[in-house]
């Protein structure tokens, strides 16, 4: 345990944690630590590179898990305490924007029965966002860099639900409906912005207790009644510029007159830290890396890796 938190604590020297200000202050106390924002893992978010992701992030999720068991600080609350507290006592602290934790409990999956159980109130708290980018020499390699929140503090999915099947050490995840999908904007170092759709919509995820993992989907940032300046859309507006008739159909714009709200795909991971039999509730952590905005198909989509908590509940 403290060969992993010291690791972590290593790691995290490599840069800082993307997320600033209250994000960031309410990320050291229930970690204790920040977590390290740059990664040697290079991919892509498309499906063909699947298997390779998936490989990179379960190592690092493994390492990841030992942060959940020391995060019982002052901040960190469970599940009947976040119950227990009134709309004003919620107000303004951010606590909204949390996922519950275990008090008791061990982290011995097996502590829980083999079968399939319906799970509930699934949540999942970010506490890293970073970008992949081009290196900045000649022939280096691609690295995820550190950003900046730009968005309120809104952007943690919660009450989903789904299946979760438990065989022995192995587990699979389903997820089917709830709040899957929250619109986030990070800001490079160089001051660009790049919003994404941070989901696991329609997330199956199998493996072990230790490192389980799968696709989802990422649906389009822009619906398709969306109308960019020009008055185009996918499914409405205009075909082309029309202030620009002459050039219209040139290939410089054809991409941003094709427009199309296609869904993409995301890669994620999770690993199982504490599980309470006599509750049934199950929490860790998780690493997703999954495709931003493409303004409707006109831009290349940038890879965004998202580091944080979960938290559900078995019946």
């Amino acid at each position: 345990m403290s060969f992993m938190i010291e690791y972590m604590k290593e790691s995290s020297r490599g840069g800082g944690c993307g997320p600033s200000g209250r994000l960031a202050r309410h990320i050291s106390r229930r970690l204790d630590f920040v977590p390290h924002c740059r990664s040697t893992v290079v991919c892509k978010a498309q499906a063909s590179q699947g298997a390779k992701v998936v490989k990179n992030i379960s190592q690092q999720a493994a390492v990841l898990a030992a942060s959940t068991l020391i995060a019982g600080s002052a901040s960190a609350l469970s599940f009947d305490d976040l119950q227990g507290l009134t709309y004003l006592q919620v107000k303004g602290t951010g606590l909204a924007n949390t996922c519950p934790t275990i008090d008791a409990g061990s982290s011995n999956v097996k502590d829980l029965k083999s079968g399939t159980y319906k799970f509930s109130k699934f949540c999942m708290e970010p506490t890293s966002f970073t970008v992949k980018e081009d290196s900045q020499f000649k022939g280096g390699e691609s690295e995820f860099v550190k950003t900046r929140l730009m968005t309120r503090l809104t952007y943690t999915l919660d009450e989903m639900s789904g299946t979760f099947k438990v065989d022995g050490s192995n587990v699979e995840l389903k997820e089917e409906d709830g709040i899957d999908y929250a619109a986030v904007t990070v800001q490079l170092p160089g001051g660009e912005r790049v919003p994404f759709l941070f989901t696991v919509k329609e997330l199956v995820a199998k493996g072990t207790a230790d490192a389980f993992g799968g696709e989802f989907e990422v649906p389009s940032y822009r619906g398709s009644t969306f109308l960019d300046p020009k008055g185009r859309g996918a499914a409405t507006g205009y075909d082309t510029a029309v202030a620009l008739p002459a050039a219209g159909d040139s290939e410089e714009l054809a991409k941003e007159n094709a427009k199309s709200a296609a869904g993409m795909k995301g890669q994620a991971v999770f690993s199982i830290a504490k599980v309470d039999p006599a509750t049934n509730e199950i929490a860790g952590v998780f690493e997703s890396i999954q495709p931003s905005d493409t303004d409707l198909g006109s831009k290349a989509p940038k890879d965004i890796k998202i580091q944080g908590l979960w938290y559900a509940q078995l019946s």
